[in-house]
Formats: C-alpha cells, structure tokens, sequence
C-alpha cells in the first residue's frame, strides 16, 4: 500500500497516522492526485505519428500553510508516489512522456485549501515506458522491474542524481554506465565504476548489446531490448 492509500485508509478511519496531517487545510493526498491526471488530460497533445504526449513535470502549487505543512511532514515520498500514479494513469490512457516524471510541491499565493498545478515537458535522455514498444533507435531497458526507453543518443546510469537514470543500490557507482545509440547498434561502456559492468556475467569495458542481454552493475539487474515482448 503506498503513502496515498495509506493517507487516504488514515482518513477514513479516522486514525492518527503519519500522513493524516500531510495538509494544513482540507485539502487530501488524492485531490493533488486528481488535480495532476486533470492538467495531464488538458495539455496532452496529439503528434502527426499519432502518439498522444503529455507533459512530465508537475509543479503543485500550495497556500503557505499548506506547502509548509507537506514540507514537514514525509513531501519527497508523497512526491515519488504521486509521480508512479502518474506513470499509470498515462500508461491506461495510452499517452506518452519525452522524459522522467517528476512531482514538486511549492508556495502559492491563492487562499488556504485550494491548489493549483503547472505542468511542463521536459525531454529527458530516458523515460518511463507507457506504450511504446522498443526499437534499435529507442531501445527499452528494464531495472528491476522498471522500464525506461532510451530517447537520447547517451544515456547515463548510476547512483548520483547526475546520472540520467538513477539506480539506488549501493553497490552502483555515481555514473556507472553509459548507453550509447550508434548507427553499428548500442554501445554500453563501464565509466570506470568500482565495482565493474557485467554483459552476460562477462566483465566489460565496453561491448555493443544484443537484443536480451542481460547486464549486471552492483547487484542490479538489467535488461536489454530492442524489439517488444512479443516480437
């Protein structure tokens, strides 16, 4: 059960848990869900290949009293759900994001109990698959379950936020390891990491993937596509 449902199981029952006081207002963990699949639903836009993108960053704009409230109580795991619901809102609604999704809360001037959301694309070297299917110019790579598709020519892995997809193990280095799209196919180079960059349990400095490969940094599994499932 994620910090929504356990927000909103709090307030149903009346029971003091740690997010029955997220807001200072009225104002409930699934309106601000609410809000963000209505200013998806408003700003999508239809693309000539027909593929129907939609903003990936949201601004939830807060009374002072509000904000503050969110920003004391746990705002960044609020924040990580609030992103996850709005990857599967998008995957049921077949839209499309040019990069990662990202939840910010900030300070507002409007009246105490309202919110209001601002939204923005911004194209990333990755995002979260919705509806797509891999190809060799946009491959998909699946961590532990998560998938990303690879809409930029580099890629960058690792365990620092300046890496391009974050892996949260602390086994990674900070920037680990590097994808790159050529025209001779996708090239995966070890940045000097640690504790090395695995293709089929085989160490590599470098080395171009094949289709299904399974890679290995820290101990963190990754796999390689480039045609969908059920290709």
């Amino acid at each position: 059960m994620g910090v929504v449902d356990r927000f909103e199981k709090a307030v149903s029952l009346g029971v003091n848990a740690p997010f029955s006081k997220m807001f200072a207002s009225s104002i409930k963990a699934v309106d601000v869900k609410t809000a963000i699949r209505e200013s998806m639903d408003n700003s999508r836009a239809t693309l000539s290949d027909g593929r129907v993108v939609v903003p990936n960053e949201y601004q939830v704009l807060l009374n002072q009293k509000d904000y503050e409230s969110v920003m004391a109580a746990n705002s960044q795991v609020l924040s990580q759900e609030l992103a996850q619901d709005a990857t599967a809102y998008a995957t049921e609604q077949s839209y499309v994001f040019v990069g990662p999704v990202e939840v910010v809360f900030s300070a507002g001037d409007h009246p105490l109990g309202e919110l209001k959301i601002d939204n923005s694309i911004r194209r990333g070297p990755a995002a979260p698959v919705t509806t797509a299917g891999a190809s060799p110019s946009h491959p998909i790579i699946d961590i532990e379950g998560q998938q990303w598709l690879l809409t930029e020519p580099v890629t960058v892995i690792g365990r620092g936020s300046e890496a391009d997809i974050v892996v949260h193990d602390p086994g990674v280095s900070r920037r680990h390891l590097e994808l790159r799209i050529t025209p001779q196919g996708v090239i995966a180079t070890d940045l000097g990491s640690t504790n090395g960059s695995y293709v089929e349990g085989h160490r590599i400095s470098a080395a171009t993937l094949l289709d299904g490969n399974e890679l290995t940094i820290g101990r963190t599994h990754l796999l390689f596509w480039t045609s969908s499932a059920d290709e």
